[in-house]
C-alpha cells in the first residue's frame, strides 16, 4: 500500500480538508508538513463544522495519530487555542494522538507584528499576507535565529538563542517605528506556555520511521498550494515555503521514497485570495454567482475570495511541478445550472501564444487567456454518490479537464459533506 502525499494544485482553498479527512479514513498517521496557522482546513461531518488551520485534518477521527512535522511554523498559542476549540466541539486531543516534531520553529508574538508592520509600509504593493508571522519566522529558520519547540526544554540555553533572534529583530523593528523588544519579556512568554506544549514533543522524524517500517500508512498533508510554492509560485505573491509534493519528505524528515502517490487537489473553477496575477478572474455577476455558490470566503481570515473559470493551463503547470499523480476534483456542484462553462486552454502574451505560465511577475500579470466554451447542465451534482448520478454534460467536462491537465480524476467531490465523495482511484492502493 503507498503512503500519500495531498497538495493544492491552484492558489489554495481547493477543498484539501475535506479530501485529507475522507482518506484518513484508509490511513493511520496524518501529517502535516509545511505552512502555519495561516492555513485553513474546514470539515463538514454532519451537523458539525470543524474549521482547522495547524492541526492535520485527521485529527478529527479517533484513533488516528497526528502529526505536525518540522517544515511547519508553529504558534504554540494558537495550537493550543486551536486544541481547546476541538475539544469543546467533542473532539479528543492531546499527547496520545498528537505529536510535533522537537525542531519546529516557534512564530514569537513579534512576528505577527512585524509581518503587519511590513505589509502596512508596502501601501499600494501589499503582498496579501494572513498577517500571522508566517513569512518572518521562516526568515528566522533560514537565518538560523529561530527559536525551536526543543529550545523551551533548555531555558539556559535560551538565552543566547533570544540575544541572536532580537539582535536582528530590534534594528528591524525600529525602522518600523515597533518598540524594541526584550528578552525577558519573551523568555517569560515562553516559560509560561512551555509546560503546556512540551508534552506534544517528538523526535518525530524517528516515530515516522517506525511506524513506516511497521507498515502504518501515512497520509501526508500540505497547506496551500503549488502556485503558492516560494520557488514555483507566482513569485512574489506566494507562501514563504515549498508547498509542492517534495515538501512532504523534507518537512517530515522522512526519505523520498517514503511517499508513494501524489493527489492534487483541484477546485472545478479557480479561485485566488489576497494580490497577485489571475488570468482567468471574472470580476463580473459570473465571479460574484461562483463566489456566493462556494462560499467562498478564508477560513483563517474571512477575506473574499476572488473567483474565476478555470484555468487548466495553470494546473498542468502545477501538476507537472509537484509530480502529481491524479486529482481530487472538488465544488463540482458550484457549477450546476452554468449555461455555458469555460476553461482556459492557454495565455495571449505580446502577439504569441503561451501553454505555460510565464515566471516573471509583469509577464504573469499581463497574459490574457485563451477560452473554450462547453456546455453547461441544468441537472444538480450535488450529493452525487457515483458516475450515474452525474449529468452526461458534467461529465464531459471532467473528461476534458482530464485531458487539457494532462492527469487522471482519482476523486470527485459533489458538496462539503464527506460522504459526498466519488473514488475513482484508491490512491492508497498503489
Amino acid at each position: 500500500m503507498a503512503n500519500v502525499a495531498v497538495v493544492g494544485a491552484q492558489w489554495g482553498d481547493e477543498g484539501k480538508g475535506k479530501i485529507v479527512d475522507w482518506l484518513s479514513e484508509r490511513a493511520d498517521v496524518v501529517v502535516r508538513f509545511q505552512g502555519g496557522h495561516n492555513a485553513g482546513h474546514t470539515l463538514v461531518i454532519g451537523n458539525t463544522t470543524y474549521k482547522l488551520s495547524l492541526l492535520p485534518s485527521g485529527v478529527v477521527r479517533p484513533g488516528k495519530l497526528a502529526v505536525i512535522g518540522n517544515g511547519v511554523v508553529v504558534d504554540p498559542w494558537a495550537l493550543l487555542a486551536e486544541i481547546e476549540t476541538l475539544r469543546g466541539q467533542g473532539v479528543a486531543v492531546g499527547p496520545d494522538n498528537l505529536r510535533v516534531a522537537e525542531n519546529v520553529p516557534l512564530i514569537l508574538p513579534l512576528h505577527p507584528e512585524l509581518d503587519r508592520a511590513r505589509e502596512t509600509a508596502r501601501g499600494d504593493n501589499k503582498i496579501g499576507t494572513t498577517g500571522r508571522g508566517i513569512g518572518p519566522a521562516y526568515e528566522d529558520k533560514v537565518g538560523r535565529r529561530a527559536i525551536r519547540l526543543c529550545d523551551l526544554a533548555d531555558p539556559k540555553g535560551l538565552d543566547a538563542r533570544l540575544d541572536a533572534l532580537l539582535a536582528h529583530h530590534n534594528p528591524l523593528r525600529r525602522g518600523l517605528n515597533l518598540p524594541a523588544v526584550t528578552a525577558a519579556d519573551v523568555k517569560a512568554k515562553l516559560m509560561e506556555v512551555a509546560p503546556r506544549i512540551l508534552p506534544y514533543a517528538e523526535t518525530a522524524w524517528q516515530r515516522l520511521d517506525e511506524l513506516r517500517r511497521a507498515g502504518k500508512r501515512i497520509l501526508f498533508e500540505g497547506a496551500q498550494a503549488i502556485m503558492l510554492d516560494v520557488d514555483h509560485g507566482t513569485y512574489p505573491y506566494v507562501t514563504s515555503s515549498n508547498a509542492v509534493a517534495a515538501m512532504a519528505a523534507v518537512g517530515s524528515g522522512v526519505g523520498v521514497g517514503a511517499v508513494g502517490y501524489v493527489l492534487g487537489i483541484v477546485k472545478a473553477y479557480t479561485t485566488r485570495v489576497g494580490a497577485g496575477p489571475f488570468p482567468t478572474e471574472q470580476a463580473n455577476a459570473t465571479g460574484e454567482r461562483l463566489g456566493e455558490r462556494g462560499r467562498e470566503f478564508g477560513t483563517v481570515t474571512g477575506r473574499k475570495r476572488r473567483c474565476g473559470w478555470f484555468d487548466a493551463v495553470m494546473v498542468r503547470q502545477a501538476i507537472k511541478i509537484g509530480g502529481v499523480n491524479g486529482i481530487a476534483l472538488t465544488k463540482l456542484d458550484v457549477l450546476d445550472g452554468f449555461e455555458e462553462i469555460r476553461i482556459c486552454t492557454g495565455y495571449r502574451l505580446g502577439g504569441k501564444t503561451l501553454h505555460h505560465l510565464p515566471a516573471a511577475a509583469s509577464a504573469q500579470g499581463a497574459v490574457e487567456p485563451v477560452y473554450e466554451t462547453l456546455e453547461g447542465w441544468k441537472e444538480t451534482t450535488r450529493g452525487a454518490r457515483s458516475w450515474i448520478d452525474l449529468p452526461a454534460q458534467a461529465i464531459k467536462y471532467i473528461r476534458r479537464v482530464e485531458e487539457l491537465i494532462e492527469a487522471p480524476v482519482a476523486l470527485l467531490s459533489t458538496s462539503p459533506e464527506r460522504e459526498h465523495t466519488i473514488m475513482v482511484k484508491d490512491p492508497f492502493a498503489d
